[in-house]
């Protein structure tokens, strides 16, 4: 690079919020699942939580078998969004007790 070029500017890998539904709706139609049964705001409480009090890199992995539990439970015959909500609730309270178990 010569002295006249300047470098260019990184790419921002942070989603701004108003884009966030664009994106999920995109990734939805991507992936074949209606995004009206995406609960952002369940999701992301859950991911907030392990993130805080377990470990930022637990924070994706956490939600991710927060779905899986949830599509079973639904394969089984449950209401998807109340095995969502169950498996999100169940996620966040160990998620607070992991965090309590070093407070000992």
């Amino acid at each position: 690079m010569t002295s006249s070029e300047t470098p260019a500017a990184p790419t921002s890998r942070t989603l701004p919020p108003e884009a966030l539904d664009e994106w999920l709706a995109a990734l939805a139609a991507e992936l074949g699942v209606d995004p009206s049964l995406v609960p952002t705001a369940t999701i992301l409480d859950v991911a907030r939580d392990v993130a805080h009090d377990v470990a930022r890199p637990a924070a994706p992995l956490s939600t991710y078998l927060v779905g899986l539990a949830a599509a079973q439970r639904a394969a089984d015959g449950e209401d998807l969004a109340a095995a969502v909500r169950d498996a999100a609730e169940q996620t966040s309270a160990l998620a607070g007790r992991w965090a309590d178990r070093g407070q000992e």
